[in-house]
């Protein structure tokens, strides 16, 4: 390893009824990719936006290359100190060239007039260094998809000459080629001397990149070392307190009769001639690349998306659902795959987002609250969830991740829905966490609820469903039983293009 980068001592901060940091420490050498591990609200994210100039610290000491810093440390001040944060959700102006994206606020101006031909050279540079050639300075960036986008915001990094690189879940949306080609990004910024912070959940990918580990629980710095000294159950019992002994709890419940069937459904390019059972007790998963329609299935099924022809049947009967609400009126529910975006409304309280698509249920017929009703529902969902939160009228948007995903669950849990679709409930949720949601759902098939799930990591696909389906290019290309397959089967029907490749 080199010269030490970053140092941070007893370093604390404190939000109004909250410690977020407390007496915490991390060093980071130039070189050298250190995985920053803990639970969500562990305190990773605070630490590193002490670092980019986002957050003040309260108290501490901080040095990067060596120099002390004094006073508040603000963006433009870490900036200038060669530290760039790669955000888990992509801080981009969609509507913008890849280029512009890039010198967003350090355009070049030539005669008054900003220099597009000097900022698409130095854009196609820059990419060029990272190994990317096939990426026009010149396309707009939200026409692309979320694994170039990120590259951009590498170069971008590059471009302002950082030295030190933070990059917080940069895998939580990336299919597996765009993964690979980010890790080989990593290495490349590796031996160019650089200083990378890396946070992820998904542990089973650390021993591809990572040299170091710095553990964080509660807010408190628990232990560091090199990562090949550290087992994977103990990097787990540090990052939670204590051993979890099955990362993927699956209660076997006896199925019962069919609730859901799907008959024949087509909605766009992506969901085509779609036919499947969902039973009583049991978890459904749907695995396949992403791009293979899983979610535009879901989407379908929920009235979220329109659908162009297919049955949805429910108990032996026909429903019609033409929007979100008449699915869940009829007993079928959604945890989207997005959760910011369509699971919550993050400017408004925890309180307000349990009880908005619940009115139905809290309110009198003459459309007054029930406020002993929806004081039953926030605990309820509180308790059982167990979501860290100092009171329910705080912003959901200021929860952890972990915490923002058991408030989108929370607010399905005082309606006796039928079946509750979830897609992707894992991401970027921390692993014990994701064992909690594993125990939702085994509350949920001992209840008779018909539960689905899509989800890209296949351990967990394999590990909590009952039966896999599996999807490529629209359509349904193979059924397994998760206890009598193997990985290698699920992907070779995950990639049966065939006759259906367009």
């Amino acid at each position: 390893m080199g010269e030490i980068a970053v140092s941070m001592k007893h370093i604390n901060k404190s939000f109004p009824g909250v410690k977020a940091l407390d007496d915490v420490q991390l060093t980071l050498r130039t070189g050298e990719v250190m995985a920053l591990l803990g639970e969500n609200g562990a305190g990773k994210s605070t630490l590193m936006k002490i670092l980019s100039g986002v957050y003040t610290r309260d108290s501490g000491e901080m040095k990067v290359f060596g120099k002390k810093i004094e006073g508040d440390l603000d963006t433009k001040r870490a900036q200038d100190l060669g530290i760039a944060i790669i955000h888990q959700e992509l801080n981009m102006c969609q509507h913008l060239t890849v280029a512009n994206n890039m010198f967003l606020g350090r355009e070049i101006v030539k005669n008054g007039r900003l220099d597009s031909k000097e900022m698409n050279r130095q854009a196609a540079e820059q990419l060029a260094k990272l190994g990317i050639t096939d990426l026009d300075p010149e396309a707009t960036v939200g026409d692309l998809p979320v694994g170039r986008q990120q590259m951009v915001e590498i170069a971008k990094a590059l471009l302002i000459h950082a030295r030190v690189l933070v990059m917080d879940e940069p895998s939580s949306s990336l299919s597996n080629a765009e993964i690979t080609e980010m890790f080989r990004i990593v290495r490349e910024l590796k031996a160019m001397g650089t200083a990378i912070v890396y946070i992820s959940h998904r542990l089973q990918e650390l021993h591809h990149i990572v040299d170091s580990v710095t553990i964080m629980r509660d807010g408190k710095y628990i232990t560091e070392g090199k990562f090949t000294d550290f087992t994977m159950d103990e990097i787990i019992a540090n990052m939670v307190g204590r051993e979890i002994t099955n990362q993927f709890p699956r209660d076997f419940v006896p199925r019962g009769k069919e609730i859901l069937e799907v008959k024949h459904l087509n909605a766009g390019r992506m969901v085509r001639d779609v036919s499947f059972e969902v039973y009583e007790g049991e978890v459904l998963g749907f695995s396949g690349l992403v791009g293979a329609g899983r979610t535009e299935t879901m989407r379908a099924i929920f009235g979220a998306d329109p659908k162009e022809s297919g049955e949805i049947v429910l108990d032996g009967k026909t429903l019609t659902i033409n929007a979100p609400e008449d699915a869940i009126r009829q007993g079928i529910v959604l945890a989207p795959e997005d959760r910011k975006k369509e699971g919550l409304c993050t400017k408004l309280s925890i309180r307000d987002n349990i009880a908005l698509p619940n009115l139905d249920i809290i309110c009198s017929k003459s459309g007054k609250v029930n406020k002993k009703t929806e004081d039953e529902m926030i605990e309820k969902g509180k308790n059982t969830l167990t979501i860290k939160m100092a009171g329910p009228e705080i912003e959901a948007g200021s929860l952890s991740g972990g915490n923002q995903q058991k408030v989108v669950v929370a607010k399905w849990l005082a309606r006796e829905s039928r079946v509750v679709i979830f897609d992707e409930p894992t991401r970027g949720i921390d692993v014990a966490a994701k064992v909690e949601i594993y125990q939702i759902i085994n509350a949920l098939k001992k209840r008779g609820v018909g539960v689905i799930i899509v989800s890209s990591e296949m351990p967990e696909v394999m590990g909590i469903s009952d039966r896999v389906i599996v999807m490529c290019n629209g359509r349904i290309t193979g059924e397994v039983d998760p206890r009598a397959t193997t990985e290698e089967e699920i992907m070779t029907y995950a990639t049966q293009f065939g006759d259906n490749a367009e």
